[in-house]
């Protein structure tokens, strides 16, 4: 009969991503992590930055900027990576077109950094056609580009494709101001063994 610790042994992360099966020599480990997570980021562009960590399906403290525990970080509308101008990790993106769910190979090279903190590796400003998303001048509103994701170079060498599937202000204090905050919400695919398959 199983024992109980043979049983807590398997463990189903709290994203929902794998079921765990028991290991045997037919059956590699299961390498590739996918996950649904959401951030609050500050709505005005001078706050700090909210910083993730793709590894650890976390927000990583600010106090930990200066380290490469965190992979991208999030402020209004704005996109840092850590590498640079923005953190002492070699964090790249590409913002990638085409349909999330089909991406299954990242490539080792094309990788966009934050070369300065003017210079960022994802646009951000809604005029420029490279930004990652679209702006409603009339309803004050952003949403994502359709068929538009990234693909990440982390700041521990792994590959990851991320695609941000709902933008939503929050934190109103009146109608007439505008909102403390912006939820993100996203789901990505993490491959923790370095490879470059993003298969879902």
């Amino acid at each position: 009969m199983k024992t109980l610790m043979g049983i807590a042994a398997c463990v189903v992360l709290a994203a929902g991503i794998t079921s765990c099966e028991k290991d045997s020599p037919d059956q590699p480990a299961q390498t590739t992590v996918s996950v649904t997570d959401s951030i609050k980021v500050p709505f005005a562009s001078t706050s700090s930055y909210v910083l993730y960590s793709f590894k650890d399906s976390a927000i990583v403290p600010n106090s930990d900027s200066a380290t490469t525990k965190w992979d991208f970080g999030m402020r209004y509308v704005q996109m840092i990576v850590n590498s640079h101008a923005s953190g002492p990790g070699s964090a790249g993106v590409i913002s990638q077109s085409g349909i999330y769910a089909d991406y299954n190979t990242a490539p080792t090279s094309g990788y966009a950094y934050d070369t300065t903190s003017t210079k960022l590796a994802v646009t951000w400003n809604p005029f420029d056609p490279n930004c990652w998303y679209l702006y409603n001048p009339t309803m004050h509103t952003a949403q994502p580009k359709a068929g538009q994701f990234f693909v990440f170079h982390t700041a521990d060498n792994k590959y990851v494709k991320m695609e941000v599937t709902g933008i939503t202000y929050a934190d109103f204090v009146s109608q007439t101001e505008p909102p403390k905050s912006i939820i993100y919400k996203f789901r990505y695919v993490y491959q923790k063994d370095g490879s470059v398959q993003l298969n879902n």
